[in-house]
């Protein structure tokens, strides 16, 4: 119905502008938009421009490098990369400018690669800086580097598939047969509609050894032989094993680079060698001088960028009496100097993007390779056969050459001659029309003899190739014998070295943290605001949404952490220094979407736990209360989430930070009332105990809420208070109701 009225709504507009011209605008619903024009064009991103394939190439870079191939520069001199570029239009009609782009990512001289697949010569820029641009493509040469050898080693022995190009005028490979798992090896990153790849680079030995270590045993470990990656731009890694095996397992997450370092002594300089593979010297400057500007490092006399033709350097001028390792755990912690890289090995197997863990990546590898190998071998068995079946044909003529020559001089016209033959000697078409080719000079019995005797050595060379093609382990024999040679020629040894976290010393950013009273201000829909003492003086009245209002209110410092419960038995970590300022006329942070909580999950309570020396106690619906040290909260790492924070057996009504015991009121919706001491419960270390029962309370009938008692509106207070638990309380009289309930502060 809906596409009926959109054709029948569908009008005619006329251009006042341009006589004569009519434009037909048609309505179109949003469901046939997406599934008509964005959907395409989402797959074609997906498929043909962003995520690579099993053979670690985009099929922009696959079809730069095919077209070097073509042109002869693997084993030829250098050709200016205009000239590349031009040709390789004829496979890829993006425009010079992105090709070109291409080839400086892949070239030596950019030091973006392990391996680089382009020789280069001229400026290619640096990976490592952001305003080192790259000369136009007239000024530059290129040509393939020796390791593409193993790139196109046997392409021409139909090991993959080639289909036509954008016009159909000539032929380009589907995928490049690497010899090695050059999809681990080159790091890689695109960015598609809805999803992206990141695939961080490894050590190309250690890949090798890894991949046979896979074949021989798919059980064994791989962190034996690949214990991390390897950056072109070297680095050290804050390595982390059970972090690595994650990432290796899943495909996902995340590890930390720094950079690498050496104190001068006799100039009072540090000297920055090496950076992290996801920044640049410029970033890292431009940091350093914002911190310096804003009094935050007041260590250092100057910094300025020495890079030359020896490399990369960033020297620091240290002030007198500076420790340089504090200074640059300093720096780590608030510069580019230390970053993360975040893997996503999202890859195109068979045309479907799959995140796949390292393991799983050399297990698809293997088998794809394998196929390549096998259609080798098959195809070596074919040419053999053809070989072997002309020269049993040759053989046949042997015995009596003369008759073969009569048959030719007698046959009239030339079409005959070969149908002549195959009468004659009864052989085939093509065994004729090798016959009929040979020259007169060779028309002998010496020539022909020496010809038959390689029947024998073929017949043994095609029985070998078959029992290849039929045996699995010959095929994972010849891939790991290409693998080791491949080890042995182009392995170097790594470049990023290895540090293990527990040799990292502890951050301390205690001395970096802004220390002054603020006042925290919490809002029942989860709304938070840090306000400082001057600005709340000069505020009027809280904003808050509409139906919303404060929840709790709190007098601190801004170094004090947070801890923000939520409905989903989930704790967040935070510190109040880690929220801006705010002012009363503001509605101020939302913490689910400030903290990242999980869709549709609330806050129900804030406590401050100060040094974790109290406790805190936790009042549910069904009238227990548990009291849980707050040490069970206090973490080593760095952890923002805490999943089992309190017991799930029961809607929590109430949360409050113990330093000192008090008195507390439980309410019923009975309209009872009971007093009682939190020196009455024993504290637990478990965060999810169920505590113990308080209030006993009838069927149904529940706990509506607990206040502290120097807060209620009770004046006999001995008429609801006990010494045993649990209790039933006492009914509410007239005069301790109030007038209001104050809620308990939580």
């Amino acid at each position: 119905m809906a596409r009926k009225k959109s054709t029948e709504s569908s009008k005619h507009t006329v251009n006042p502008n341009v006589e004569g011209l009519h434009a037909e605008i048609l309505e179109q619903p949003i469901c046939d938009t997406l599934e008509l024009n964005y959907m395409p064009y989402a797959m074609s991103v997906i498929v043909s421009r962003a995520i690579p394939e099993i053979d670690g190439f985009k099929p922009s870079h696959r079809k730069l490098l095919y077209t070097m191939y073509k042109m002869g520069l693997l084993n030829g001199g250098r050709t200016k990369s205009a000239n590349i570029v031009g040709q390789t239009m004829r496979l890829n009609p993006h425009g010079d400018a992105a090709i070109y782009e291409t080839m400086v990512r892949l070239a030596r001289g950019y030091e973006a690669l392990l391996h680089p697949f382009v020789d280069s010569k001229g400026n290619f820029g640096k990976v490592y800086s952001r305003d080192m641009a790259y000369a136009a493509s007239r000024y530059t040469e290129a040509k393939l580097d020796p390791i593409c050898q193993e790139l196109f080693r046997d392409i021409d022995a139909d090991t993959v598939d080639f289909i036509d190009n954008y016009d159909n005028s000539m032929l380009e490979p589907t995928l490049l047969p690497t010899t090695f798992p050059n999809v681990l090896v080159s790091a890689n990153m695109g960015i598609a509609v809805g999803m992206a790849s990141n695939i961080c680079g490894f050590n190309l030995r250690e890949v090798c050894q890894t991949a046979i270590a896979r074949i021989k045993n798919p059980e064994c470990d791989l962190l034996e032989t690949l214990p991390a990656p390897d950056f072109p731009t070297g680095g050290e890694i804050l390595y982390d094993p059970k972090e690595m095996r994650q990432i290796y397992e899943t495909g996902r997450g995340s590890f930390r680079v720094r950079a690498k370092w050496r104190y001068v002594k006799e100039g009072n300089l540090i000297e920055i060698y090496e950076i992290p593979y996801t920044t640049a010297t410029e970033p890292i400057i431009d940091k350093v001088s914002e911190l310096i500007k804003a009094g935050k490092i007041r260590e250092i006399a100057d910094m300025r960028d020495e890079t030359d033709l020896n490399g990369l350097k960033l020297t620091i001028d240290l002030k007198r009496g500076v420790d340089p390792e504090k200074l640059m755990q300093k720096l780590f912690r608030s510069t580019p100097l230390m970053d993360s890289f975040s893997c996503n090995f999202n890859i195109l197997i068979e045309g479907m993007p799959k995140v796949l863990g390292v393991g799983e990546i050399l297990e698809e590898w293997t088998a794809w390779r394998s196929q390549c190998v096998r259609r080798r071998v098959y195809f070596q068995l074919q040419k053999k056969k053809d070989k072997l079946h002309l020269l049993q044909g040759l053989g046949k003529i042997l015995l009596d050459i003369d008759k073969a020559i009569a048959i030719i001089r007698e046959t009239e016209q030339e079409q005959d001659v070969v149908p002549n033959l195959m009468i004659g000697f009864g052989i085939d078409e093509i065994q004729a029309e090798y016959v009929a080719e040979i020259k007169l000079r060779n028309i002998n019995k010496e020539y022909i003899l020496k010809r038959i005797q390689e029947t024998a050595s073929l017949e043994a060379e095609i029985e070998d190739l078959q029992k290849t093609l039929d045996s699995e382990a010959r095929i994972r024999k010849l891939i790991v014998s290409e693998l080791e040679q491949v080890s042995k020629k182009f392995g170097t040894d790594r470049k990023t070295t290895l540090i293990h976290e527990s040799d990292v010393p502890a951050a301390d950013e205690e001395d970096e943290t802004p220390d002054y009273p603020v006042h925290l201000f919490l809002s029942r829909e989860g709304y938070f605001k840090k306000i400082t003492p001057q600005s709340l003086r000069m505020s009027g009245e809280q904003k808050f949404k509409e139906g919303d209002g404060l929840l709790a209110a709190y007098e601190t410092t801004n170094r004090a952490e947070l801890l923000v419960f939520t409905d989903k038995c989930q704790v967040y970590k935070a510190k109040c220094a880690e929220f801006e300022d705010s002012k009363a006329s503001v509605l101020g942070d939302y913490l689910p979407a400030k903290l990242s909580m999980d869709e549709g999950e609330t806050v129900v309570a804030l406590c401050l736990p100060g040094d974790y020396s109290g406790n805190i106690l936790f009042v549910y619906e069904n009238g227990k209360v548990a009291k849980i040290a707050a040490s069970s909260y206090d973490t080593k790492t760095n952890r923002r989430r805490l999943t089992g924070a309190y017991c799930d057996k029961s809607p929590l009504k109430a949360v409050r930070m113990l330093t000192e015991e008090e008195e507390l009121v439980l309410y019923s919706t009975e309209g009872r009332a009971l007093v009682f001491s939190t020196e009455q419960l024993a504290p637990k270390t478990t965060r999810s105990s169920q505590g113990v029962a308080v209030l006993t309370l009838k069927r149904k009938h529940v706990l509506d809420r607990a206040v502290p008692l120097a807060e209620s509106p009770i004046q006999n207070v001995s008429r609801y208070r006990t010494r045993s638990l649990p209790a039933t309380g006492a009914l509410l009289r007239e005069e301790d109701t109030g007038e209001t309930q104050i809620s308990m502060e939580i």
